[in-house]
């Protein structure tokens, strides 16, 4: 009897143990000490993860946008910008605007996989929401622009989307008298031309801003605001799940091109990228890193707008991106090669849960903007 009382006290001291083990193991995280860290300017906060050769930029606030010399703001040319924007007869079809793509009830995207264009064909590349375009180096996926000046024309002339003639939309513009006051106001005159076009859209784009969201309102001293999971989140994103080498600085883009793996190599779907633009070996399969910011609103994400879930996302990265080549494309020239930041990450159910809340904390609504009544 006594030997089988030491027995049971030995099992119910080994089950006390491994309970304390176990609880001690769900607790690793001082989330107290975690905040009196991140309670800091990001200046002093601990130094992220970042492979060798990364040109790091801390997290923050987004500045206010500026204007080039060339092209500076006024509220005038911001609203003809604006009204242009919603405009559909800058497309061939007279049903087509910006705004049919870059939706500001959508996160300023589309909300599809390809957005329909004219004659309701669908391009190849998800609609990228216009959210901080202004603080984008050089824009489109691809990097073809390199100003939002030089950005305006390319959906307007490209056949699969407003598919106009810029001259036969000048002509237009032109014959719509309610545009006369707009233009004169803007620029001193009734004159209807390209570059006028261009800079009033331009400078409408560049007050497309993300409102404060909540990582903001926790930099601007309410450190209160971040959950405990979003906290860790936010920690994770800047150590061990890697983001920041490549969402880094305040519009959580490094403004750089990276092949993610997903070229669809050798698939129908094949896209090569920046190499199209370059025609640089080292840009096949290359793509701008998106911003972040906002995120949970602009979906579908990625490139081919394909993946419509964050949690997808996320397994996806935690396995380092798997994208395998079909053997008959293998020997083929330009074989993409993705890029040497995508590694396994070995992420926790928990962890992925609580970078998935970082992803909302920096994420914002967009106030819905009101389509103007058009000029007649």
């Amino acid at each position: 009897m006594k030997q089988f009382s030491i027995a049971a006290s030995f099992i119910l001291l080994l089950i006390a143990i491994f309970f304390n083990l176990s609880f001690k193991s769900k607790s690793v995280i001082d989330y107290q000490e975690l905040r009196e860290i991140y309670s800091k300017t990001p200046s002093a906060w601990p130094n992220p993860s970042v492979d060798e050769g990364i040109v790091h930029q801390e997290l923050g606030l987004l500045p206010e946008p500026t204007f080039p010399k060339e092209n500076p703001y006024s509220k005038e040319k911001a609203q003809l910008g604006k009204l242009l924007f919603f405009d559909p007869r800058l497309s061939k079809s007279g049903q087509i605007a910006c705004a049919s793509c870059h939706d500001s009830e959508l996160g300023w995207g589309d909300g599809r996989k390809g957005a329909y264009g004219h004659n309701r064909r669908r391009g190849k590349r998800n609609a990228s929401t216009l959210l901080n375009v202004a603080f984008v180096k050089d824009l489109f996926w691809d990097g073809r622009a390199h100003s939002l000046e030089h950005q305006a024309f390319f959906p307007i002339q490209d056949t699969l989307e407003m598919n106009t003639d810029l001259a036969e939309m000048v002509n237009t513009l032109s014959g719509i008298k309610g545009y006369n006051s707009y233009f004169s106001v803007a620029f001193g005159d009734e004159k209807v031309t390209l570059e006028r076009i261009s800079q009033a859209l331009a400078t409408y784009h560049r007050t497309i801003k993300s409102r404060a969201s909540k990582f903001d309102l926790f930099l601007k001293g309410r450190k209160d605001i971040l959950s405990d999971e979003e906290l860790l989140g936010l920690h994770l994103f800047r150590t061990k799940a890697r983001c920041i080498n490549c969402h880094n600085g305040p519009l959580f883009s490094d403004n750089e091109f990276h092949n993610d793996g997903f070229t669809f190599f050798g698939r129908p779907e094949e896209d090569l990228g920046r190499y199209w633009v370059t025609n640089d070996p080292k840009d096949v399969g290359a793509f701008r890193t998106p911003s972040l910011r906002d995120v949970q609103f602009t979906g579908p994400w990625m490139h081919t707008g394909t993946m419509a879930d964050l949690d997808e996302i996320i397994d996806m990265y935690n396995l380092g991106m798997p994208q395998p080549i079909p053997k008959s494309a293998q020997d083929r020239p330009l074989l993409p090669k993705s890029s040497p930041l995508l590694k396994k990450l070995d992420l926790t159910s928990a962890e992925k849960k609580a970078l998935k809340a970082v992803l909302g904390a920096i994420s914002a609504r967009p106030y819905p903007v009101k389509p103007p009544e058009l000029p007649q």
